[in-house]
């Protein structure tokens, strides 16, 4: 009984937490927000917990911080935990395992996401043909080029494609990734939570 008004309140201070994580990741997207007593108490509650994931080169490539996503994702992970625990009253290390990888799951398929509606982005507006060289599209295929690059040279073993056709055949490789990985996660997890230990 004790234990689940714990792990409710800690569920409960955990979601506010994540909340106030993404209020400001959000804000510093928009610098001029963080102006005032508000913007500082917030960035002096929740920087130094999301310092300690910008500072991992794991989470961080040349043009993005994906670090952001880890904190929240370990922020779920817990808040989940905590949900269980003061549902049940027990949280088994096969539950703890599939949180973890429900969590990881949930920061790739955010990036495959986020490629596939850039892809598409671009292909509309390829189709369209509006002005390649605009800013915003530089910006897009700086994105996407790398990672279609990869998946083009596996599919057609070096082979000179079209851009058009790269950006097709990427964007259906990302949502199928994103479709299978999803149901081989959702698989992996029944399993891990019917596990006895």
């Amino acid at each position: 009984m004790i234990l689940s008004v714990i792990a409710r309140i800690l569920g409960a201070a955990t979601s506010l937490y994540m909340l106030l994580v993404a209020i400001r990741v959000f804000m510093s997207w928009a610098p001029g927000l963080t102006i005032g007593k508000a913007g500082n108490l917030l960035s002096s509650i929740v920087d130094p917990y999301l310092g300690l994931f910008s500072r991992m080169s794991l989470f961080r490539t040349e043009r993005f911080d994906f670090s952001p996503i880890a904190a929240l994702a370990v922020l779920s992970v817990a808040n989940n935990m905590f949900s269980t625990l003061a549902l049940t009253g027990k949280v088994t290390f096969g539950f703890f395992l599939s949180l973890i990888l429900g969590a990881g799951w949930s920061a790739v398929s955010f990036v495959f996401s986020f490629v596939a509606v850039c892809a598409l982005i671009r292909i509309v507006v390829f189709l369209a043909r509006w002005n390649s060289l605009h800013p915003v599209w530089v910006v897009l295929d700086a994105i996407l080029n790398p990672l279609l690059y990869r998946i083009n040279k596996i599919i057609y073993r070096n082979r000179a494609v079209d851009y058009l056709q790269g950006l097709i055949t990427g964007f259906l490789v990302l949502i199928l990734f994103r479709a299978a990985g999803g149901a081989l996660v959702r698989l992996l997890s029944s399993l891990l939570i019917s596990l006895p230990f």
